[in-house]
């Protein structure tokens, strides 16, 4: 039985280079989520170490290890579903950007590690080479709750439109997106990019990026944003430290795909997106 309303929080934590600092806080602020109404809790991309490539190798974990503990603990504590942002994971001396989620029980339902890495240089602006220590993920990931179904992806996934497309086919009625765009890209692209994803798709886009920190060698854009399915923004944080909630209404989504019904005006005799590598992280 799916019900029609749920809340989602979306936290934006303001992370240090102290890791257990960033821990103790992810346990306070989900707690603090969680009694603000939040039964699906986002957080941001990189929330136990400072975001760069210089980091990751020193912060990087096994999953499942120390981070992925305080989130399976927070799960259960405070009975959401858990969206873990992303952390630095090591596995077979790799490293990739991975997302963990964990049901009300505490386990682990899913891990998503990033597939489209980012690296980008815009001449005078910012040179960002995240493949100089990561390596991609290879898999969709979807997960189940009472709600509804949703789809994952971190950051820079966000500008692939095929993958929102999937996502959306296979059933998904909510993207979540942990992300730290920067102050180049932020202003320019972080909100058009989610209003597109979700009006392209008819679905809640959600987004969760690390508290500005102007001391930092990457400087997040911050303004965690949650989208509905007629590509208004409903709920927007500033750059510093916020928890924001959006009541998603699924009913809400279903009058619009009903209104504006692409999905059944699809041409699929002239072209088509498809997924060729399954599986779920």
């Amino acid at each position: 039985f799916f019900k029609v309303k749920f809340r989602l929080a979306v936290v934006q934590l303001q992370v240090s280079s102290v890791k257990a600092d960033n821990l103790s806080r992810v346990r306070r602020l989900v707690k603090e989520a969680a009694g603000g109404g939040g039964q699906v809790v986002l957080l941001p991309e990189c929330f136990n170490s400072p975001y760069g490539t210089s980091f990751f190798p020193s912060y990087a974990e096994k999953i499942p290890g120390e981070s992925t503990q305080v989130l399976s603990e927070a799960a259960k504590e405070n009975k959401v579903y858990l969206v873990g942002g992303s952390i630095p994971e090591e596995d077979g001396g790799k490293l990739y950007n991975s997302c963990t989620v964990f049901g009300p029980d505490g386990e682990m339902i899913l891990k998503h590690r990033k597939i489209h890495l980012f690296d980008i240089d815009v001449p005078g602006k910012i040179r960002f080479q995240e493949s100089e220590t990561l390596s991609p993920g290879d898999s969709l990931s979807m997960f189940e709750t009472p709600f509804c179904k949703v789809g994952v992806g971190i950051c820079y996934d966000i500008r692939f439109a095929e993958l929102a497309q999937i996502y959306s086919r296979k059933g998904c009625q909510l993207l979540v997106y942990p992300g730290a765009f920067n102050m180049t890209t932020g202003p320019a692209h972080w909100e058009l990019l989610q209003r597109g994803r979700a009006l392209d798709n008819q679905v809640y886009v959600a987004t969760a990026s690390p508290a500005r920190d102007e001391s930092a060698s990457y400087v997040a854009w911050g303004h965690s944003t949650v989208v509905n399915p007629w590509g208004e923004v409903v709920s927007k944080a500033g750059p510093e430290e916020a928890i924001i909630y959006a009541d998603i209404d699924l009913q809400y989504l279903s009058d619009i795909r009903q209104q504006i019904p692409i999905t059944a005006q699809r041409r699929d005799d002239l072209y088509a997106v498809t997924s060729t590598q399954e599986g779920s992280g």
